[in-house]
């Protein structure tokens, strides 16, 4: 490494944020750059460990020393062509993974990681703003036809690969615009979509055609595409929301957190709502979110800059430990208790809670009936409280892909929890010519696993076409 000591002589510095009084103003990215020379010196603390843990808790399998002694050096240009070689989108990652690599440092054995994700979003935005990363067109064409269904991380990812492979590359996405939950669900305080677009337009460079605002399986028969192309992609995500089947579940103000975030990151830009859909906004509201896990996060800091009266975010689960016990837990992800910036911008948050039904007036939520649980989640007598709520997002994680429409049609196998099935080696499912990739397959996940899957689906779909493939897993 570039500076061995670099771990003793150097304290862990990352990103700071804006103070909440500012940004819950607007939906704007807040996180403040270390700039170049803080991001070296964090480098330099990269302790060249014997094993370095980072390789195996990061998806991708980021090349992580490397590339920090890379920019330690001051090789930025070396270091982004390390990073783009394992990870197509780095600026997503860098601004929403939650940094399992970080977990994995030996350095956070003092609670001190070096801040990986900090140090790849500083080495990809400088390639964007030196003019670095530009279209790669492949040399050759295989004359071999690709549809890709769904255009999130790992329908982009896949089609990268696969274009930059000499493959005609066709993108069919349902929406109008492509990114799946990065443009429909990561609120844009988190990740302006300027991210997504900037690599669309490379893609597109690249010979990626994009179609969009066509749902495969409803407007267009699955059936077409398999006798149009070489091969097809399923990379749809899982869609389909764990819901809340108790008394007063049909109130209005009782509303999935997948309604609520993509209307608002639709108004941010200037889309019109989906369909016929109703306004859903916390404006003046007393808003509960039932979930603790990401995207409940996401509903507190959307229903905060919408002008929430409060916010409560309930969870089934008990408090985890605020620091978890590292000689059991490490190198893998620990259960802890999170604070996320949203949390910290206005929420009261409360565990171990059940919710036994919604209480409404004149046909709309009006609180909610809630009881304390025990070990196996089962309501504890005495302990129900109410909480008052004019508005109710259901942010409990997602249970599978949608079936109808698509995986019906196509008639493709299923695993026991409702998702594609296939396996992580040539990600083919049981149709002929047909591979399944990202949260379709594995379920809801990360980002990074599904740029991951879609990379190594790519791998899978060129050796199938060609006999042979230097593309990566």
């Amino acid at each position: 490494m570039g500076k061995v000591t670099g771990f003793l002589e150097i304290d862990r510095r990352d990103r700071k944020y804006l103070p909440a009084s500012d940004r819950i103003r607007n939906y704007k990215e807040f996180v403040i750059p270390l700039g170049p020379e803080a991001t070296r010196d964090q480098a330099a603390r990269c302790m060249n460990c014997g094993i370095p843990y980072c390789h195996n808790g990061c998806p991708v399998n980021n090349q992580i020393p490397d590339w920090n002694d890379l920019v330690y050096n001051d090789k930025w240009r070396e270091a982004l062509a390390n990073l783009h070689s394992t990870n197509n989108f780095p600026e997503f990652t860098g601004r929403v993974c939650p940094a399992p690599c970080e977990a994995s440092c030996t350095l956070n054995l003092e609670d001190s990681p070096v801040t990986i994700k900090s140090i790849e979003c500083a080495i990809v935005d400088k390639g964007w703003a030196e003019g670095w990363i530009r279209p790669e067109p492949p040399k050759t064409k295989t004359g071999k036809t690709i549809a890709l269904i769904g255009s999130g991380p790992a329908g982009l990812a896949a089609a990268q690969q696969l274009a930059r492979a000499g493959h005609a590359v066709h993108v069919y996405e349902r929406q109008a615009r492509a990114g799946g939950l990065l443009r429909y669900g990561i609120p844009d305080f988190k990740m302006e979509k300027s991210h997504v677009e900037r690599r669309v337009a490379q893609m597109e460079a690249e010979g990626v055609v994009f179609h969009y605002n066509v749902n495969v399986g409803v407007d267009v028969d699955p059936a077409e595409l398999l006798e149009t192309y070489d091969a097809v992609g399923l990379t749809g995500g899982a869609e389909k929301p764990r819901d809340l089947p108790i008394e007063g579940r049909d109130l209005d103000g009782v509303q999935f957190a997948m309604d609520f975030l993509p209307q608002q990151n639709r108004r941010v830009g200037g889309e019109p709502l989906a369909g016929n859909a109703r306004p859903i906004l916390a404006s003046g509201k007393h808003v509960v979110v039932i979930g603790g896990g990401d995207t409940g996060s996401d509903c507190i800091g959307t229903s905060v800059r919408q002008g929430a009266l409060s916010v409560t975010q309930i969870e089934i689960m008990p408090q985890p430990p605020e620091k978890e016990n590292k000689l059991l837990t490490w190198p893998n992800w620990p259960l802890k208790l999170r604070t996320s910036s949203s949390h910290e911008e206005g929420a009261e948050r409360d565990f171990a809670i059940g919710t036994l039904k919604f209480i409404g007036e004149n046909g709309h939520v009006r609180k909610l009936r809630c009881a304390r649980v025990d070990a196996q989640f089962k309501p504890i007598p005495g302990t129900e409280f109410d909480l008052k709520a004019d508005l109710v997002l259901l942010a409990m994680g997602f249970v599978s892909p949608v079936q109808e429409g698509l995986l019906s049609r196509l008639g493709v196998k299923l695993d026991g929890r409702g998702n594609v099935e296939a396996n992580t080696l040539g990600y083919k499912t049981s149709v002929e010519k047909v591979f399944a990739a990202g949260d379709m397959r594995r379920g809801q996940s990360l980002v990074v696993w599904a740029i991951r899957e879609g990379r190594q689906m790519a791998h899978a779909i060129d050796k199938q076409l060609m006999g042979e493939t230097i593309l990566p897993r």
